[in-house]
């Protein structure tokens, strides 16, 4: 009489002679595709690509017309990308357009203003963004208000401060001589040099989604990231320590705007109060056409750079064809309202083909 093998034995002689296991179904690589956030964002990039290659044709298939629509996708896409870790962690803030602008004030000021060093003035400003990050997290936890609103207070507050101490300082709300105070400074050519053509900001762009996407990815701080947007409660009796999750989150999106605001300042040689108005809104938007929820706990950093991709190419594109870029919100309210229906399409899809 044969002898009835243990389940853990038959399991090991199927793994060892390649033969699939019955009690796993197969999923196939379309599924898998629609599972993933980014997926959507990718087919919307290539769609719109091809409107405006199609529409405005000549210098938008250029060298140089992918430089402009890659730079200014570069700038957003930098916020976007921690603003969408930030989102998958549950919280949002409001407040990165007005760091920008901040940013740069701080930098303007202690290098034209001051005379101090470009190094040291762009210490201050990620010195500044940390003790912001920091605040916000604080503010968070301490009142249990929504992040939304909390950010949303200190989008007005940081706004109000940057105009109100440079016209304080200088008399005016633009400060200019940036270029000649921060001239010879090594820190120039890393922060506005140029490699093969683009900005060195594209390549600051590159490198942030790269380690933004292995830490989601590969690292224990990406599965608590995921896991304090999905289910707070959830993942604190799990052992997740979600506080400091956040905190660095907020901070990570503070640091984020802050290098944006120094890349401009040192690329256009000037910084303005209002630089970076409205930056928090093209960076949520980014996020959600790359396929980020808003209630936290899915999203990628590939599909929030789809995302900014998505809209420099219609903002450059806009501009190509010759349209007015008043349109340009036109085309970003239509882009947003398409993407959420076409990502919550792809997940229903991708849920029911389990």
């Amino acid at each position: 009489m044969a002898a009835t093998k243990a389940p853990s034995e038959q399991r090991s002689t199927e793994a060892a002679s390649g033969a699939p296991d019955e009690r796993v179904r197969e999923v196939s690589l379309f599924t898998r595709l629609f599972r993933r956030p980014e997926f959507g964002a990718i087919v919307g990039t290539v769609v719109v690509w091809t409107i405006f290659a199609v529409w405005a044709g000549g210098g938008f298939l250029t060298l140089g017309g992918a430089a402009n629509y890659l730079l200014v996708a570069a700038y957003l896409g930098i916020v976007a990308t921690f603003v969408t870790l930030l989102m998958i962690g549950g919280e949002f803030d409001l407040s990165v357009g007005s760091m920008i602008g901040a940013s740069g004030m701080i930098v303007a000021l202690l290098t034209a203003f001051y005379g101090l060093p470009l190094s040291v003035a762009v210490l201050v400003a990620f010195g500044f963004a940390v003790a912001w990050g920091s605040l916000n997290a604080y503010i968070v936890r301490k009142t249990g208000l929504p992040s939304f609103i909390v950010t949303l207070a200190g989008l007005f507050a940081l706004r109000g401060l940057t105009i109100a101490v440079s016209r304080l300082l200088t008399g005016r709300t633009q400060v200019g001589g940036v270029s000649d105070a921060t001239e010879g400074s090594p820190l120039v050519a890393l922060l506005a040099g140029e490699v093969g053509g683009f900005d060195a900001p594209i390549l600051w762009w590159i490198v942030l989604v790269a380690v933004a996407t292995y830490i989601l990815l590969r690292t224990r701080l990406g599965n608590w990231i995921f896991a304090s947007g999905g289910h707070g409660t959830a993942a604190r009796n799990a052992g997740v320590p979600i506080y400091r999750v956040k905190w660095l989150l907020f901070i990570g999106t503070a640091c984020a705007a802050t290098l944006v605001g120094v890349l401009q300042v040192v690329a256009l040689g000037s910084a303005d109060s209002l630089r970076g108005e409205l930056v928090e809104l093209e960076a949520i938007a980014a996020a959600v056409i790359g396929g980020a929820l808003l209630t936290g706990g899915f999203g990628s950093a590939v599909g929030a750079a789809f995302g900014a991709l998505t809209l420099g190419i219609v903002r450059q594109g806009i501009f190509f064809a010759g349209i007015d870029s008043d349109w340009f919100r036109v085309f970003l309210g239509v882009l947003l309202l398409a993407a959420v229906v076409a990502n919550n399409w792809l997940r229903r899809k991708a849920m029911e083909a389990r």
